[in-house]
C-alpha cells in the first residue's frame, strides 16, 4: 500500500523495530485519526475496521466516555505503586470480579495478556505444587516466554527455549476433526477422551493446570461444542487440576457474553483477561482468581508482581468501559448483530461462494474458511503459508484495503471482528465488500 512519505512515516522506518515482522518488508499505514469503527490514514482514505485492531478495540475508537475518564484521572492521579490501594484498582477489580463467574473473587492485575498467562501457570504452579501445564494445540497465549511455551501456533516455534512443562493437546474442531468425528456430539466426546487419554500418559498427579482459550481466536474462531467445557471442568476436578479460562480475546462482549464461559455456565478457576476489558485505550490485562486459589497465598508470600500492575490510568479506563457497556447496552447490542445480521449474511456468503467451506463464530467473533474443494476440504492457502504459498490470501486482503474494508485474515481464514459497537449499517457494508472480495477465492476454487 502506497504511503505519502510524512514524517511519521519516515521515522518509523528508520527507527521503529516492528513486531511479528520482516523489518525491510513492511509499509506500515500512517494512521492518523480513529472514531467510532473507522480509522482514517495520512493520505486521508477510511478504512472500516473489521479487525478491531488486534481484537481489542471492543468499545470502538475514541468513544468520548472512555476519553474523557482518562482524561479525568490523569488530572488527578497519573501513576501510583501497586502495593497502596488506589479508588480505581479497587473498583476496576470489584467490577471484574462481579461478572465473572462463581467464586472468582480476587484480580491479579498485569499490563496484558501475555503477563496473564504467565502469572496464571505460577498461580497453579504454586498453588498444586505441580510442574505441568497443558494446553490446545491451536492456541495463542502470548509472546513472552513462558506464554510463548503454551501457545499452541508456528509462533511458538523460533521462540522455543527447551523444558517448560507445557504439553500439547488437540482441542475440538469439527471442520477438520483430529478424530474422525462426523458430528459435534461426537466432537466432543472423543475429544473429551483423548484429552483424558493425554492425562493417563503424562499422569494427572503431574499436572498443574489445563489452560485454554474459551473460544479459539486467532487460530480460527473455534467455539466449542456443547459440553466440552464441562467436561473439562469436570476432569480438572476429578484430578485436582487447575482449570484456566483464557478470555483476553473472547471477554467483555466479544461473545456477547462479559466472558465466554458464561454462556455454558462454567466456572474455571482462573480467568486470564486483556484487550476488550478496556479496549487498549491504556494497556492492562490480568487474572481473575478463585477464592481457594486466592487463599493459597493468605500467609504465603506470592513471588511475582509488576511496577505498573493495575496501573491507575488504565484502570479508570476499565472502570468507565464497563459501565459504558451497561448503560448502552453494548452486550445485547452484540447479540443482536450476530442473530439478525452477521449469522444470516456469513450463511449467505457460504451458499453463493463455493470458496467458503465454513463459517462459524458467536457475538462479534466469526470466522470464513476458505477452500479451494469443499469435497476434500483443501485449505485456500497452505498451514503457516508464507511467501508464495499465501499470496492469494494476501490478493484478498489488498482489494478489501482497496475498498476501504480492515480485515483480519490468518492462514486460510478472514475473521470478522469488528468493535462490539458497530453498527448493523456498517456492519452490512463490510461483508458487502467481503462478498466482492471472495470473487478473488473462488477463481482459485478447484473443486
Amino acid at each position: 500500500m502506497a504511503n505519502e512519505q510524512t514524517k511519521a512515516y519516515l521515522d518509523d522506518r528508520k527507527h521503529v523495530f516492528h513486531s511479528w515482522s520482516a523489518q525491510g518488508l513492511i509499509d506500515p499505514v500512517d494512521v492518523v485519526k480513529a472514531e467510532g469503527s473507522y480509522f482514517w490514514d495520512s493520505n486521508g482514505k477510511k478504512f472500516l475496521d473489521f479487525s478491531s485492531q488486534l481484537v481489542n478495540v471492543n468499545i470502538g475508537h475514541q468513544h468520548p466516555k472512555l476519553v474523557k475518564a482518562i482524561q479525568d484521572y490523569a488530572a488527578k492521579m497519573c501513576t501510583i505503586a501497586p502495593f497502596h490501594a488506589n479508588e480505581m484498582r479497587s473498583e476496576a477489580a470489584r467490577l471484574i470480579t462481579e461478572v465473572a463467574p462463581g467464586d472468582l473473587n480476587m484480580v491479579f492485575f498485569t499490563n496484558g495478556g501475555a503477563e496473564a498467562a504467565e502469572n496464571a501457570v505460577r498461580l497453579a504452579k504454586l498453588h498444586t505444587g505441580r510442574h505441568k501445564i497443558l494446553t490446545m494445540y491451536r492456541s495463542y497465549h502470548g509472546s513472552t516466554s513462558g506464554a510463548i511455551a503454551l501457545t499452541g501456533d508456528p509462533r511458538r516455534w523460533p521462540n522455543e527455549i527447551g523444558a517448560s512443562g507445557a504439553v500439547k493437546f488437540w482441542g475440538p474442531y469439527p471442520y477438520r476433526s483430529a478424530f474422525h468425528s462426523s458430528n459435534e456430539k461426537e466432537e466432543c466426546e472423543r475429544a473429551l477422551q483423548h484429552l483424558e487419554d493425554v492425562l493417563m500418559v503424562e499422569g494427572p498427579h503431574t499436572v498443574a493446570m489445563i489452560g485454554l482459550e474459551t473460544v479459539v481466536g486467532t487460530n480460527g474462531i473455534l467455539v466449542p461444542p456443547e459440553g466440552y467445557l464441562q467436561g473439562v471442568r469436570d476432569l480438572c476436578t476429578r484430578y485436582g487440576i487447575v482449570m484456566m479460562c483464557d478470555e483476553v480475546m473472547a471477554g467483555f462482549g466479544r461473545c456477547g457474553e462479559w466472558f465466554a464461559v458464561n454462556k455454558w455456565h462454567v466456572t474455571p478457576d482462573l480467568i486470564c483477561f486483556a484487550k476488550g476489558v478496556n479496549s487498549g485505550y491504556v494497556p492492562l490485562g490480568g487474572v481473575v482468581i478463585s477464592q481457594k486459589i486466592a487463599d493459597t497465598f493468605k500467609e504465603r508470600v506470592y513471588p511475582g508482581g509488576l511496577t505498573y500492575m493495575g496501573h491507575p490510568l488504565a484502570c479508570a479506563a476499565a472502570v468507565a468501559s464497563i459501565n459504558i457497556f451497561k448503560e448502552e447496552k453494548v452486550l445485547e447490542h452484540v447479540r443482536k448483530m450476530a442473530e439478525n445480521v452477521i449469522a444470516p449474511e456469513l450463511d449467505r456468503l457460504k451458499d453463493k461462494h463455493p470458496s467458503v467451506g465454513d463459517v462459524r463464530g458467536l457475538g462479534m467473533f466469526w470466522a470464513i474458511e476458505l477452500v479451494k474443494d469443499r469435497e476434500t476440504r483443501q485449505p485456500y492457502v497452505p498451514f503457516n503459508a508464507a511467501g508464495a504459498d499465501a499470496k492469494p490470501m494476501a490478493e484478498i486482503v489488498a482489494f478489501c484495503k482497496q475498498q476501504g474494508l480492515w480485515p483480519f485474515t490468518h492462514f486460510n481464514r478472514i475473521h470478522v471482528v469488528p468493535p462490539c459497537t458497530t453498527s448493523e449499517a456498517d456492519l452490512r457494508a463490510g461483508i458487502a465488500i467481503l462478498d466482492e472480495a471472495l470473487n478473488i477465492a473462488d477463481k482459485h476454487y478447484v473443486g
